[in-house]
């Protein structure tokens, strides 16, 4: 069969749809019916503004608020694990998810970091405190870290990070972000957690529904749970559509779709025109050369970059306009003081920020302040002096 060709202006249009993003972001809010849109949510630690996944909920729709996620997780309705990080994954999903919690239960277990914190017995000890008091924090536990570095960890911590990973512990709830840690049996109890004989079709299906379009490599990565010859496998037994996907260069590129693309193709709307600040780890930029490929852009994380060889700054956020990303802006919020500071700005090359483009900026940085409970200090009249200033 000849496979389907979907143009680039056609797949950036498909792809924003299949993420949330293609409609103005309001109307009534259903915090779980995103994230099973979505798959899973990441969650991380940095409030840079807002923590990612607060601000990923609010990007498609901006009626969410923080706080209302976390009744989710101590209601069952989502459970926490890793993906390619860690994530907050619909409750659905856990009969399918033995493998991973086996896969990196014995990684940890296997980890020279892992067993350099407690032996056995004070495992066995943590998870009998647990069983008898009930969940607990790791600040319930006194071991201290060796180190000051970024990555060290106390051998409490450790340990608990090495059950949690093998589903033998569980997030039961977070308290101000702190997880607390309960049985998995106790945790999984309403959910069957038992092996599914089609567990890797299942998720390689899933992965599919929500990339819409997609090579094997991209199906793998969307859950890092199947291996790459798991999902070869799946592929030779399933049937989908073989179509080729124009890059944002003009080259193609061979890929799978689901059965319906060409409904999928009619139903995807115009993206709204109104400018979006995206969140670092939002997923319809997670992967990095999908992105490129889609889009054209460039973008990397440079938390953990040295300053010093930053190509722009610390937590920078991309800008979204319709189809394409126009820029991106470095922001920090001041909550003392009730501030959101605009510190940098980086245009595209070719994109004239005209009036209207920075009202529509200025429209965002409002909203998005909102969210944190600030306000902004800077409008677009500062834009041409921070991009003198930054380049």
């Amino acid at each position: 069969m000849t496979p389907i060709r979907i143009t680039n202006r056609d797949a950036r249009r498909l792809w924003l749809w299949t993420n949330g993003l293609a409609d103005t972001p309001t109307g009534p809010l259903d915090v779980m019916a995103i994230i099973r849109r979505l798959g899973f949510l990441q969650i991380d630690t940095i409030r840079n503004v807002t923590r990612a996944h607060n601000h990923i909920l609010w990007s498609r729709n901006q009626n969410f608020r923080e706080g209302q996620l976390w009744p989710h997780l101590a209601g069952r309705d989502l459970f926490e694990h890793f993906t390619h990080d860690a994530s907050l994954i619909p409750a659905e999903v856990l009969p399918f998810w033995k493998g991973q919690f086996d896969r990196l239960g014995a990684r940890a277990a296997r980890s020279d970091w892992y067993q350099s914190g407690l032996g056995q017995d004070q495992l066995r000890q943590i998870r009998d405190r647990i069983a008898t008091e009930g969940a607990l924090s790791t600040h319930a536990f006194d071991t201290k870290a060796e180190s000051r570095e970024m990555w060290a960890r106390p051998p409490h911590k450790k340990a608990l990070d090495q059950m949690w990973y093998a589903g033998d512990l569980a997030t039961c709830h977070r308290v101000n972000f702190v997880k607390f840690y309960d049985l998995g049996d106790r945790v999984f109890a309403p959910h069957d957690p038992a092996p599914t004989p089609d567990a890797v079709a299942w998720l390689c299906h899933q992965a599919l529904d929500r990339l819409s379009v997609a090579t094997l490599g991209e199906v793998q990565r969307f859950w890092d749970a199947p291996r790459g010859p798991e999902v070869k496998a799946w592929a030779a037994d399933v049937d989908h559509v073989a179509v080729e996907v124009q890059s944002a260069d003009g080259s193609w590129r061979a890929a799978l779709a689901m059965p319906d693309i060409e409904a999928r193709l009619a139903m995807a709307p115009t993206p709204t025109s109104r400018l979006r600040i995206l969140n670092p780890f939002d997923p319809a930029i997670r992967d990095r050369n999908r992105l490129e490929r889609l889009f054209g852009f460039q973008y990397r994380n440079e938390m953990f970059v040295p300053q010093a060889k930053r190509i722009w700054g610390y937590y920078v956020y991309p800008l979204l306009e319709g189809d394409r990303f126009v820029g991106r802006i470095e922001l920090k919020a001041d909550r003392d003081r009730g501030a959101l500071h605009l510190t940098g700005v980086w245009p595209e090359p070719g994109v004239t920020w005209t009036a209207p483009r920075l009202a529509r900026l200025d429209a965002e940085l409002m909203r998005f302040a909102k969210l944190a409970g600030v306000t902004p200090t800077a409008q677009a009249a500062d834009f041409d002096r921070l991009q003198s200033t930054n380049g």
